[in-house]
């Protein structure tokens, strides 16, 4: 509820601030749904946007939807925390155990030590990157304005916005401008899986470096699947898009879009290439994408990486007849499976649900289109097919909640299973029900 509420309070305070005139290029204050709506999208880095972030916004504005990214990047607890060791407060149990939750990670010990490095480890990845980046874009926007786009999108980078400054170039064209230019597309595509991956994945290999067998059983399977999920995926995009949109393109421009179109639906919203002419195959596996999202933990959204290898692992199980799951010579948790189902059975009832209210309050909508937004949102990916300037106020809406409820749901439903356990006074008799 505390998480919940934190993220309310950013939020509310986004809005009041894109609300202002000064906010606004030509400005004139936008609808309160339309503030609302991006200061939803930046705290709870989306990156759906029902204006071109660089020709509507000021720099007052650009700024506000930077911090409110970073904050819902690294979540409030995080910054909170990171305000409490500056001014040399001493963190109780209470605060730990919130930034356990925050963080979704597994232990309250060593919690304070873990924020020090994410904190350290933000201000070098970003760093990094905004300098890359700088390189790039100076020559083509000038020295402060080439800084600001360069530290803007690193920043949105690593905590998978999908936020773009580039409007300059083309209105709501993303890193299209971009497409087979390789310091760009690798350097977000770099920093959109580091923090991607989990602060406590980032701790493990801090610990153990290279040593892939002292990892913990979390921290392989995140990156044997988020290994999988790149490669597979860069494999299947070059194929579906080889003739439509690859065709005319050099080899090194193709594997680029490719590689670039499989890493970004999870969970950043970033685009190289025009995503409203993908194939039919290139967008169910971006809804896909999008829905397993990026690891626990991390900056991204989704159901999260575990949670889908967790029901493979059970399937399997169930398939060879064996009672445990496992994995890397370990055995899951029980009840593992259980959460892990939960988890995605809310995620796609929330979609299916919200689907169906966009649909019948705008029956003109393409169904494909309202899915891939739906998937969009609940993932806080920010990909969208064009139609979120399209939706009225209902669906700007429930597309705001949808992107709420995968900011600070994907944290706290998995919590709520694992915690909250009734113990019931006495067990039923059991009887048999056909399945399948």
């Amino acid at each position: 509820m505390l998480i919940a509420l934190g993220f309310f309070v950013l939020i509310s305070i986004g809005t009041l601030l894109l609300l202002i005139p000064a906010a606004s290029r030509d400005g004139e204050p936008v609808r309160f749904i339309e503030a609302a709506f991006t200061a939803v999208s930046a705290s709870c880095v989306t990156g759906l946007v029902v204006f071109d972030t660089y020709t509507q916004w000021s720099l007052f504005g650009q700024l506000v939807i930077l911090v409110l990214i970073q904050i819902g990047g690294l979540g409030f607890m995080t910054v909170l925390t990171l305000f409490s060791m500056f001014l040399k407060r001493k963190i109780g149990l209470t605060e730990r155990s919130l930034m356990r939750e925050s963080l979704n990670t597994m232990y309250v010990g060593g919690i304070v030590r873990l924020t020090r490095r994410i904190l350290l480890g933000t201000l070098i990845f970003e760093g990094a990157g905004a300098l890359i980046l700088s390189l790039r874009f100076v020559p083509q926007f000038g020295f402060w304005k080439g800084v600001f786009c360069g530290i803007f999108h690193s920043v949105s980078a690593f905590c998978n916005a999908g936020f773009d400054i580039l409007g300059r170039l083309e209105p709501y064209g993303s890193l299209t401008s971009y497409v087979g230019d390789p310091i760009v597309i690798l350097t977000i595509s770099a920093l959109i899986i580091i923090g991607g991956i989990g602060f406590f994945v980032w701790d493990d290999i801090y610990e153990h470096r290279l040593n892939f067998g002292k990892y913990s059983l979390h921290t392989k399977l995140v990156l044997v699947s988020t290994l999988v999920l790149i490669t597979l995926p860069t494999v299947l995009f070059l194929i579906f898009e080889n003739n439509n949109l690859f065709a005319g393109m050099s080899a090194d421009d193709k594997l680029l879009g490719a590689f670039f179109s499989a890493v970004t639906p999870r969970t950043a919203g970033f685009n190289s290439v025009d995503t409203t002419a993908l194939s039919t195959a290139s967008r169910l596996l971006t809804d896909a994408l999008m829905f397993v999202g990026g690891s626990p933990g991390s900056t991204a959204g989704g159901v999260k990486t575990t949670t889908i290898v967790i029901i493979i692992l059970s399937l399997v199980s169930s398939l060879r007849g064996r009672e445990d799951e496992e994995a890397f010579g370990r055995r899951l948790e029980d009840g593992a499976h259980k959460r892990a189902m939960a988890v995605v059975t809310v995620n796609g009832g929330f979609i299916i649900l919200a689907s169906i209210i966009i649909c019948a309050a705008q029956p003109a909508l393409d169904l494909g289109d309202v899915l891939f937004e739906t998937f969009s949102a609940i993932g806080t990916v920010g990909m969208s097919t064009g139609i979120t300037r399209e939706l009225g106020d209902l669906g700007l809406a429930v597309t705001a909640f949808l992107m709420y409820a995968g900011r600070v749901g994907s944290l706290s439903f998995a919590l709520m299973f694992t915690e909250l356990r009734e113990v019931a006074p006495l067990r039923r008799p059991v009887e048999r029900v056909n399945i399948g």
